[in-house]
């Protein structure tokens, strides 16, 4: 064997003393396999899942945890602790620049990250104490719901919001932001706070419990329930993921569950496939890869379900 997948095997070891989740191999490497060679695919993949991420307006944590959890052979805990990584990632390289654009409000993420961080500390407790198949049936099931809800979901880039709540009047989430598009000077407001905060509490639970980051959530309750604008809405989501998923990484990072062999290929590449991503955003037809991606959403979402019930 290997002097990696020694050193893998001794990482699983000392996982199983602090968290029975970790008692499978890590990596199933064959013997004459050269070390290099799965950390060399999981970037190929990663760069391939950078690109089709920002094609399709979705997160990259969220195409990470069921695509390398279904087809690459390390077990569920390693690949959710890289998964809350790699959504941190992408959040903490795109939130100072919406914060100094006035995009994403400090006032709206505050309340939410306060519960979203909380919930996803416990779902990340609730992830490592549960069998592995009961967590792969669930993420199947939540990735499948992921795909109908990019199916069905609208959006409105500048709800009607009659009135402010008095929960959102008391804790003064309101704004101005300046549509740079239009040169439109946007005040707005939300509503039905104590209804989008009650569903943070899921939201954050999931984003630790399945290590996927949860801005395919976010945006819908900020925007279609809340009442926030498109912008403010996906900006106020990226930067509410720096918090959540530091809160749930750290409880990973600290049952030992975050290996560099994975993280360190996965973040490089999906960070150079974002960049890819960026410039093909220009010619790309966003129908079409819409549907590509919810296709392997689709796709890897069936295959956790097949993993979890023994198929």
């Amino acid at each position: 064997m290997g002097v990696v997948s020694a050193v893998l095997l001794l990482v699983a070891a000392h996982v199983g003393m602090a968290s029975e989740t970790a008692e499978a191999q890590p990596v199933k490497m064959g013997a004459n396999w050269p070390w290099w060679l799965w950390p060399t695919v999981l970037f190929v993949v990663t760069f391939v899942m950078g690109v089709a991420a920002v094609l399709g307006g979705v997160g990259g944590g969220v195409l990470f945890v069921p695509i390398i959890s279904g087809f690459f052979p390390f077990h569920l805990d390693f690949v959710r602790g890289a998964g809350l990584l790699v959504a941190l990632a992408g959040a903490l390289a795109a939130g100072p620049g919406l914060l100094k654009m006035n995009l994403a409000s400090l006032r709206l993420a505050i309340p939410v990250a306060l519960i979203a961080s909380a919930f996803s500390i416990v779902g990340a407790m609730i992830g490592l104490a549960l069998p592995t198949n009961i967590v792969q049936i669930a993420l199947g099931a939540t990735i499948i719901g992921i795909c109908i809800l990019m199916f069905t979901a609208k959006k409105s880039e500048f709800p009607e919001v009659p009135q402010a709540d008095r929960l959102s009047s008391a804790l003064r989430i309101c704004g101005i932001y300046r549509e740079a598009s239009t040169g439109q000077v946007v005040d707005w407001k939300i509503h039905r706070t104590p209804q989008g905060l009650l569903l943070f509490i899921i939201i954050g639970t999931m984003a630790g419990m399945f290590g996927l980051g949860a801005g395919w959530a976010n945006v819908p309750v900020l925007n279609l329930l809340m009442g926030a604008p498109l912008k403010i809405s996906v900006a106020t989501s990226k930067f509410l993921l720096s918090i959540t998923d530091t809160s749930a990484a750290w409880i990973y990072l600290n049952q030992g569950c975050v290996i560099p062999m994975i993280v360190v290929p996965s973040l490089v590449g999906i960070m150079l496939g974002s960049f890819v991503g960026v410039r093909l955003l220009r010619v790309a037809k966003p129908a079409l890869v819409r549907w590509i991606v919810i296709i392997m959403l689709g796709f890897a979402g069936l295959r956790a379900l097949a993993k979890g019930l023994g198929y």
